[in-house]
């Protein structure tokens, strides 16, 4: 009896250390599987646990950033560092100061925007300012329409999404105008995905689904023609022969994607939007980062840099999450049920013991006459 009472406790006490060391991953875990569908829930409860096991990591980011030239992203983490009430050295604070107020000077300022109306690149707000007064001239979709439609008709790689992005854009642009600024955000967002498809900062998944959405829009033998006859010194004429070869009734995907980009252009900044557009595989992402990029506003570049796809949905595999949680019971249960069976034991022992000393006195006793 003994042994079986000491086998039960060792047991119980094993339980009780395996769950008390499952409960913190277990809790994490449930929470996240809870949490799958709401990514602004999603990042904050990752964040958590990330910073829970390295405090110095805000610290290491900001100094990257800095390193790395991006005053923005550094900033970000600054951002991120007073929203959880982590605090930054007064240096490090003051350094990140001094270089956004240097990237937003006004000659840096002109100088980027000279570029992205030149170059149609935008890798921040200042070239897409740039890069925008092009596109709303329709200069820059002309220019790249001419280009890629150029290399389509002599046989050249052509890169069709690119084209279908520029096409939707001449049809944006229009609307632009006719709504009197009601189509910007479109207008915007077509603008940051060409960006990104140029500088190969595009996900995968979302360039293969842009790409279908782009060949299914575009009359491809229309517009060979079109830009043919076309030429960059007359862009609004070219414009309305390419719109000719453009389906409408086939763009809705891009411009609610682009509305989207836009959408969060608005928030995060452009270069927010291009991390955006670099890890999403594919609209519903696009979607799921704008609900992030409206809570988290200068903090998703942050965000985005430590978690990566993560911020947006739950990356670690929901079978995985279940089985710490289920980890968790199992060992919740063997405690209860080695209590259980320890208390049985004592229980049966002290029964037995009692009898066993019961018949001793009644063995002792004499016997009457």
């Amino acid at each position: 009896m003994r042994r079986q009472i000491g086998s039960a406790i060792t047991a119980a006490a094993v339980c009780a250390t395996a769950f008390a060391v499952l409960l913190p991953r277990a809790t994490d875990a449930g929470a996240m599987l809870i949490a799958q569908d709401d990514p602004v829930q999603l990042a904050d409860l990752q964040l958590e646990s990330a910073l829970r096991n390295d405090p110095a990591l805000i610290g290491r980011n900001v100094e990257a950033a800095l390193a790395a030239q991006d005053p923005d992203l550094a900033n970000s983490f600054v951002d991120l560092a007073a929203a959880k009430g982590m605090p930054i050295p007064d240096k490090l604070s003051q350094r990140v100061t001094e270089a956004v107020g240097e990237e937003n000077s006004s000659q840096g300022i002109a100088t980027r925007f000279f570029s992205g109306l030149v170059t149609g690149n935008a890798v921040d707000g200042a070239s897409l300012s740039g890069t925008l007064t092009g596109d709303l001239c329709v200069f820059g979709d002309v220019r790249d329409i001419v280009r890629e439609g150029r290399h389509l008709a002599m046989g050249e790689d052509t890169d069709r999404l690119l084209l279908g992005l520029a096409a939707a854009g001449v049809l944006v642009t229009g609307a632009t105008f006719v709504t009197v600024g009601g189509a910007a955000p479109a207008r915007v967002g077509l603008t940051l995905v060409k960006d990104a498809r140029k500088a190969g900062r595009l996900g995968e998944g979302l360039s293969r689904w842009a790409g279908r959405s782009a060949r299914e829009m575009v009359d491809m033998r229309q517009l060979q023609n079109a830009v043919a006859a076309g030429s960059l010194a007359r862009p609004r004429q070219t414009a309305v022969a390419i719109r000719a070869a453009i389906r409408a009734e086939k763009a809705g995907g891009l411009v609610r994607l682009a509305k989207d980009v836009g959408r969060i252009g608005e928030k995060t900044g452009t270069r927010g939007a291009l991390d955006m557009l670099r890890i999403a595989q594919g609209p519903k992402d696009v979607t799921r980062a704008v609900r992030l990029a409206e809570a988290k506003g200068g903090q998703t570049r942050a965000i985005i840099k430590i978690l990566g796809r993560g911020a947006l949905l739950l990356t670690t595999g929901a079978f995985n999450l279940a089985m710490w949680v289920l980890s968790a019971v199992f060992a919740l249960f063997g405690f209860l049920s080695s209590i259980k069976a320890t208390t049985e034991r004592l229980t049966l022992s002290w029964l037995q013991r009692s009898k066993i000393r019961r018949l001793r006195r009644l063995s002792a006793a004499p016997s009457p006459t």
